[in-house]
């Protein structure tokens, strides 16, 4: 792309495990193949996903999915990352590859990893559209997790709670946080992220980490630093500096589990010479789409409801 009039004026980077998941979970979405086997999981996520499509009307997507769970490189930098999680079963692994094709055939760019997370996906994709966008193009992310704001650089750049219908700039972050977005990795690295069990320092609080960061700019700031910590207006504030020196091995391994990568080999290598190019929204394949719900054996009434969310798709 060579001139700016060519650039979309939006593109939409999509968490794919938060709505894959949030269907398997839900009471509310149920479905089963002919056999009684669960297909929630995929049912609700090819909902969402024309619904989406419906709603946004977007000319350039990627869908990012998970596929590193226990085998990616930040477990084996740290064991315990996300040990609370549990492997998928049979028919729910069936139902995560089923997500992927499902993409492909309602024409929307998929990417996944096994050593890299949809985070880092996203944020692969992220860098690569500024560096060819130059800032002409903003990015919305799709996502109930604010971790991803460290991601957002441009003021017109958000993240979307789509259920909700929630959409959060850097500015909303900041406000909320009481810290620059892309600190997020430094004040994980200090509080930690008892969802993904990542523990950082002991006995420093969210409270205390945001204080130190608005202190000092980021983790390697604060250890640069430690002389100044026990001054700082901080209820323990004494003790803290002692508890990050003892601790800061710990807090730096929290950190880089807590930050995005934003080099994915195995996406750039999908990008050829233009990222944006290659998220261009293609047609929905409607045949080879009523076979797949043919191959996965839909119910009769389920499979004429997608069917006719797939025609409101490609005729509004």
């Amino acid at each position: 792309m060579n001139t700016s009039e060519q650039l979309p004026e939006q593109i939409y980077l999509v968490d794919a495990s938060i709505y894959i998941f949030q269907s398997h979970f839900s009471q509310y979405v149920e479905c089963y193949d002919d056999d009684g086997g669960e297909l929630s999981a995929l049912f609700g996520f090819t909902q969402f996903l024309l619904q989406f499509l419906r709603r946004s009307e977007p000319s350039h997507v990627a869908i990012a999915l998970d596929e590193s769970l226990f085998c990616g490189f930040r477990h084996e930098l740290c064991p315990n990352y996300k040990s609370n999680r549990e492997l998928p079963d049979e028919n729910l692994a069936m139902q995560l590859r089923a997500c992927r094709e499902v993409c492909e055939l309602l024409g929307l760019p998929a990417f996944a990893s096994r050593v890299f997370e949809a985070d880092d996906i996203i944020g692969t994709l992220s860098n690569r559209i500024r560096q060819e966008a130059q800032g002409n193009t903003a990015l919305t992310i799709l996502t109930r997790d604010k971790d991803l704001g460290q991601l957002l650089q441009a003021d017109a750049d958000c993240l979307w709670d789509y259920a909700k219908n929630t959409r959060r700039s850097r500015a909303d972050l900041r406000a909320d946080l009481g810290i620059d977005p892309e600190q997020l990795p430094d004040f994980l690295g200090l509080a930690g992220d008892n969802v993904d069990c990542i523990s950082g320092v002991p006995g420093v609080g969210p409270v205390k980490a945001k204080a130190l960061l608005q202190e000092f700019k980021s983790l390697e700031d604060v250890y640069a630093n430690l002389d100044k910590v026990a001054a700082l207006p901080l209820r323990g504030a004494a003790g803290l500096a002692n508890k990050l020196a003892e601790h800061q091995e710990l807090a730096r391994l929290s950190k880089k589990l807590a930050t995005i990568v934003v080099s994915v080999e195995d996406a750039q290598e999908s990008f050829g010479s233009s990222c944006i190019a290659e998220l261009a929204r293609q047609p929905v394949l409607a045949d080879e789409f009523q076979d797949f719900l043919a191959t996965y054996r839909f119910s009769a009434s389920d499979r004429s409801r997608l069917l006719a969310a797939v025609s409101r798709v490609i005729q509004p």
